[in-house]
């Protein structure tokens, strides 16, 4: 193993410890916002084998944010790929370790991008960035489906990019086979689909413009490859339809307008809370606020600082034209959604984490004088950048970070310590009666439901439910 892969599994494992430390100490292995509900209670239905259950006789008096009750069944809005990822962690009792996991593979899958991009030093400095950005952090210890988003996004990249530099000469000496790098990216981008639908969108158009003009140009290598990658795709993706046709009966009810009518993607009346819908004005505004929002949670106090350096480098090199894609195509499908993401940073935007990571260490190393160019670098160059960087570093985690993550403490006002009195009772079928008017008002005894068929609490929520614009 080189030094450099060692250094690298080094911090993927530390990334994997960091995530299982936030998930104990920060969110105390419960959820806190609507979604982490959904999707937890939706795992626990898959790990007792099923996709959804009957509805209680009285729906409104055990409500779970975004669990729906249709035709006398109850299921959650959401895809299942997801759900059924975290429903293995069910089973094991401890749902909060596929997030750690897959936070140790994605670091370790942004090294293996950057050096095969460009160097092993570029991938270290990338994934040593990811690791520290904050938003990365919150996310790794949530039970929200965006690592298992970024692992998947990665896995089509790295794919990709082997796929589509092939050619017949290369065939003895390739150490994976077309087959199977064909399969890998096939099923990624299928999977991400059932996960992250939208966002899978967004990641999908840069391959497709791609694979498009390969196909255009006839390269006739990679040709059967590329149509079989979106042959692959499109059966996994079928699945999204039958999901939904399973729950509802129709394959093609979006399964959120089921809780809130409004909640769709696209630009018009009816569509989110907006007086009028939501436009390509409301939008565009909307994707600004994110950016704003969240422009320190992406590396800390240095964000966006290297990255027209990077940009510099990686447009020269064919395959840095598509990772540089991926961020803009995010933020140009996101413009279609009407609901913002702030609250862990803009995370609809995260499976852009590893573009940007990449192309923030490609400037360092561009400013530094790591990567070759035309003339001999300065002297000062590396020892000043090498300086500038660890004081922005050190300033993201000895300042901004711990500041960021005190934020998230008792999120919603939900902590375990609310419910310690009756875990502590140990009753079994005990009522709990709370007359609240919002879900969070609930919301930490909430896990408590989670038995399912035979739930040992429940609680009362009466009012109206709000839409949260910000999550």
């Amino acid at each position: 193993m080189r030094r450099s892969q060692g250094i690298a599994l080094a911090l993927a494992m530390a990334g994997g410890a960091v995530s299982i430390w936030i998930s104990a100490i920060l969110y105390e292995r419960i959820p806190h916002i609507e979604d982490e509900f959904a999707i937890l209670w939706e795992a626990h239905v898959m790990a007792a084998g099923e996709i959804a259950i009957p509805s209680p006789e009285e729906p409104g008096a055990f409500s779970v944010p975004f669990v729906i009750d249709f035709e006398g069944m109850r299921f959650g809005k959401y895809p299942p790929g997801w759900p059924a990822a975290l429903s293995l962690g069910v089973r094991a009792g401890a749902p909060w370790i596929v997030n750690a996991i897959l936070s140790a593979a994605a670091l370790w899958l942004i090294y293996r991008l950057g050096a095969k991009l460009l160097n092993p030093t570029v991938g270290l400095l990338a994934e040593l960035l990811a690791l520290s950005s904050p938003m990365f952090i919150m996310l790794s210890g949530t039970l929200l489906s965006h690592m298992f988003a970024l692992f998947l996004t990665l896995v089509v990249l790295l794919a990709w990019i082997d796929l589509t530099r092939w050619n017949d000469e290369d065939e003895a000496g390739n150490p994976v086979p077309r087959w199977m790098l064909v399969t890998t990216a096939g099923l990624a981008l299928g999977l991400l689909i059932l996960v992250r639908p939208l966002t899978a969108f967004g990641v999908a158009i840069p391959f497709g413009l791609h694979g498009a003009l390969l196909l255009v140009r006839r390269a006739l290598a990679p040709e059967k490859g590329i149509i079989m990658v979106g042959g692959i795709t499109l059966l996994l993706a079928a699945l999204l339809p039958t999901w939904q046709a399973a729950q509802s009966g129709d394959p093609s009810l979006n399964l959120y307008t089921l809780w809130w009518e409004y909640d769709r993607v696209g630009f018009g009346a009816g569509i989110g809370i907006s007086p009028g819908g939501h436009n390509l004005l409301r939008g565009m505004g909307k994707s600004v606020w994110d950016l704003r929002a969240g422009l320190h949670d992406l590396f800390g106090s240095f964000s966006w600082i290297f990255l027209p350096f990077g940009w510099t480098a990686l447009k020269k090199i064919k395959s840095g034209w598509l990772l540089l894609s991926i961020f803009p195509a995010l933020v140009f499908v996101y413009v279609l959604y009407w609901v913002g993401a702030t609250l862990f940073g803009p995370r609809y935007y995260f499976e852009s984490l590893p573009s940007l990571a990449i192309t923030s260490a490609a400037g360092i190393a561009f400013v530094g004088g790591w990567l070759a160019q035309k003339t001999k670098p300065a002297r000062w160059r590396k020892p000043l950048t090498v300086g500038l960087v660890s004081t922005l570093v050190l300033l993201n985690v000895h300042i901004y970070l711990p500041a960021r993550l005190g934020m998230m403490q008792n999120l919603y006002n939900i902590s375990k310590g609310r419910m310690q009195s009756l875990e502590e009772a140990g009753l079994e079928g005990a009522l709990v009666i709370i007359d609240a008017g919002h879900w969070t008002d609930y919301g930490t005894l909430l896990t408590l439901t989670l038995l399912l068929k035979r739930m040992a609490s429940f609680w009362l929520c009466r009012g109206e439910q709000q839409p949260i614009m910000s999550l």
